[in-house]
């Protein structure tokens, strides 16, 4: 990421002299940037396109995207461990090329299409069936943890328990092939666009989304949710006189560009409230080791399987709730956000007070929480500024961890814990005092987020009542760009 260079002089000071001389710290600070935004270009070219390729069920795209790669690095773990026998070598083999080769393959098969008019049933079930497969396949790598960890098995057993998560991960592959040998017959589709805007059908026209437009129960305060707006923006449309329609700025909903999405207050409030809960979150992860063993733990590792099994439950349980609530009751996401915020700050306050046995509790509540905050944020993002400049936003937002991993993490979590290793004269530091201030600072800015958060959803629940007045996603109009 662009702010790994800042981690540069804190990395050099912990390194032993005869690595800077090596320049092997330089070497592997190099790697890191090329790998951590090579992941970056890949994650968001993805996600962008299915986002786009499936306006209606946004929420559930991003649990779904966003649970896969939650589970991504077990999938590694479990090859190295039971097919490379944990040789570094041959993993930095694959990671080296087979992997590129496997994502120029794939890369042919990305590509924007015709998303459905209207809400379409097959597609419902093929994301169930995605949902279920994510889900199993992430059972499947947690209790081959556990077992690989405890009983010895032998390379056929070995060969056997890969060879089945590898059917289980390439399961949904059965949707396109099940599509092109039993085509659907689709009454109508729209025109592939890199917008929302397609979404509205043009004057005259009708489309199977007809009923969407109807006036609803709450058209009254939809009508009003834009007044103030529109008497702003009177003066420029009187222009249409001369045949000149000025351009006006867009409202929450429609298509941003990253300049007017930086004037809105909802887009700090959003960016904030991220940064907020994802920063304090990767400083648990970043640090979850040295807290296992702070609290008298010597093997870590299930401790780390544990967060980041809890961590795609929370992805992609967010995903689908959001999306059948936001559906149903017209319930902003950010309203998850906020839950899970209040959960970090009470597991943050227990585990300052190192309650005994809180580990095992408190991991997987802090894992669902910060995956619930890592998939509401994608949708979230399209749905108040649009999906024309979608990718550009999106990673601008995506800004929140770094800067929370630099601030929280290797300021905040390491100096003190440095601190209370040299109390004990130590290199490493054992006992609650090594992280306790670093809990209950976390614990308040957790609090912050909570309320800032409180703040949007309250701010764009008109918002999403203009949205999902329907039942499903709807463009309220075009933004005039």
């Amino acid at each position: 990421m662009v702010f790994s260079g800042l981690l540069l002089p804190r990395l050099l000071l912990a390194c032993p002299i005869g690595w800077l001389h090596s320049s092997l710290l330089l070497q592997i600070w190099v790697a890191l940037v090329v790998a951590t935004n090579s992941t970056t270009w890949f994650g968001t070219a993805v996600l962008v396109t299915n986002m786009r390729n499936f306006p209606l069920s946004r929420g559930t795209v991003s649990g779904i995207l966003k649970g896969y790669a939650g589970i991504a690095a077990a999938v590694y773990t479990v090859i190295y461990k039971l097919v490379l026998k944990e040789s570094d070598s041959e993993l930095l083999l694959i990671l080296t090329l087979g992997i590129p080769i496997l994502c120029l393959a794939m890369m042919y098969f990305i590509r924007p299409c015709s998303p459905a008019s209207g809400v379409d049933s097959s597609e419902h079930v093929h994301f169930i069936f995605s949902q279920v497969a994510s889900v199993l396949l992430a059972l499947y790598l947690l209790i081959t943890t556990i077992i690989s960890g405890v009983v010895s098995l032998s390379d056929t057993v070995s060969y056997i328990l890969v060879l089945i998560m590898v059917i289980i991960l390439m399961s949904p592959l059965a949707i396109p092939v099940k599509m092109t040998l039993f085509p659907a017959e689709h009454k109508r589709h729209v025109p592939p666009s890199d917008s929302s805007d397609h979404l509205v059908p043009k004057e005259g026209e009708s489309t199977p989304t007809d009923s969407l437009l109807t006036p609803s129960s709450s058209g009254t305060n939809l009508g009003s949710f834009y007044e103030n707006e529109d008497a702003l923006d009177a003066g420029m449309l009187l222009a249409v006189g001369e045949g000149a329609v000025k351009k006006r700025r867009p409202r929450r909903g429609e298509d941003f560009k990253i300049r007017e999405a930086l004037i809105k207050a909802d887009f700090w409030l959003l960016w904030v409230v991220s940064f907020l809960g994802v920063g304090a979150g990767v400083t648990v992860l970043n640090n979850l080791a040295q807290i296992g063993v702070a609290f008298g733990l010597e093997d870590t590792t299930l401790l780390l399987t544990l967060f980041s099994f809890c961590n795609f439950v929370g992805r992609i349980g967010s995903g689908a709730i959001s999306e059948h609530f936001v559906r149903l009751k017209m319930i902003p996401r950010t309203l998850w956000m906020t839950f899970a915020l209040m959960v970090m700050l009470m597991t943050f306050i227990l585990f300052a007070f190192a309650l005994n046995g809180i580990l095992y509790a408190a991991i997987p509540l802090l894992g669902i929480s910060y995956g619930v905050l890592y998939a509401i944020m994608v949708p979230t993002v399209s749905e108040l500024f649009g999906l024309k400049h979608f990718g550009l936003i999106y990673s601008f937002m995506g800004l929140g961890n770094p800067i929370g991993a630099l601030l929280f993490s290797g300021m905040l979590a390491g100096y003190v814990y440095d601190a209370e290793a040299a109390k004990q004269s130590s290199s490493s530091c054992v006992g609650p005092d090594c992280f306790k201030v670093t809990f209950l600072v976390l614990a308040g800015v957790c609090g912050l987020g909570t309320i800032l958060s409180i703040i949007l959803t309250v701010r764009i629940r008109p918002v999403y009542e203009l949205l999902y007045s329907g039942g499903s996603f709807r463009l309220p109009q075009t933004s005039g760009h």
